[in-house]
């Protein structure tokens, strides 16, 4: 599965507030061996989030964890565009979350608050541990929780567990830090086939210079394949290196 996190927040553009939640998402799906494809943080801005949820839809394996703009303010759009992309705009008002808005909020709960209730047709609602008004996913892929991090990790934490709880595939990484340039393992780096999760991270240190090659695959002896082509090319140039814990 491709794995998405879309982060809606004008204030966290404009600098008022700081993200809390591709931290942890990433974290949580790495330990279950999963990890994200893509991450957007995006304005509240309707046609524009419609576009990104479009975009995460097309994928067929596409998961998407989508944080805020399900509130009851004029400015919270996501149930919305939410509906009008996964559901043809169908919305109804969920009984179960209506009961735990009034439950809650008891005449509070009017004439603002009921309208968190107003949801996509069909889904599954994500428990609210803080103000008991849920989150909800769609399809068992695309799930949409409240920009409070108080919020919101234990509702990624109860879909990943319902319906990611871990990979049936474990990526195998192999990394070392060698006492060269970049440049020089460029002819190197262009033998790794696409298929392959590679990276190569330079490092400068005053006048020296590093660089950790880094190479994965869910298939381990491919990976070490490829991996071992770079140790071949250090050993032969006499280049030190160490290798690295993952």
């Amino acid at each position: 599965m491709n794995f998405y996190s879309v982060i809606i927040g004008t204030e966290l553009l404009n600098g008022r507030r700081t993200d809390a939640h591709f931290e942890f998402l990433n974290k949580e799906l790495l330990k279950r061996g999963w990890e994200q494809k893509a991450s957007f943080v995006i304005k509240d801005d309707p046609k524009f989030m419609e576009d990104v949820f479009t975009l995460i839809k097309n994928d067929p394996k596409s998961v998407m964890f989508s944080f805020g703009g399900i509130g009851a303010t004029p400015d919270d759009y996501t149930r919305e565009v939410a509906a009008k992309v996964f559901r043809d705009g169908k919305t109804e008002q969920n009984q179960i979350a209506k009961q735990m808005i009034i439950d809650k909020f008891k005449e509070e709960a009017y004439p603002n608050r009921i309208n968190m209730a107003t949801l996509p047709t069909d889904v599954v609602l994500l428990k609210n541990i803080v103000s008991n008004v849920p989150g909800f996913g769609i399809d068992e892929r695309f799930f949409f929780t409240p920009g409070f991090p108080s919020m919101s990790r234990a509702m990624v934490v109860e879909a990943l567990d319902r319906f990611y709880p871990q990979s049936d595939k474990q990526k195998i990484r192999y990394t070392l830090k060698a006492k060269c340039s970049e440049d020089i393992l460029v002819a190197t780096m262009k033998k790794i086939p696409s298929g392959i999760d590679f990276s190569s991270l330079p490092q400068i240190d005053g006048e020296k210079r590093t660089t950790v090659i880094s190479v994965a695959s869910y298939d381990k002896e491919e990976a070490k394949k490829y991996f071992d082509i770079f140790v071949e090319f250090l050993d032969s140039k006499n280049i030190n290196y160490t290798l690295e814990d993952d």
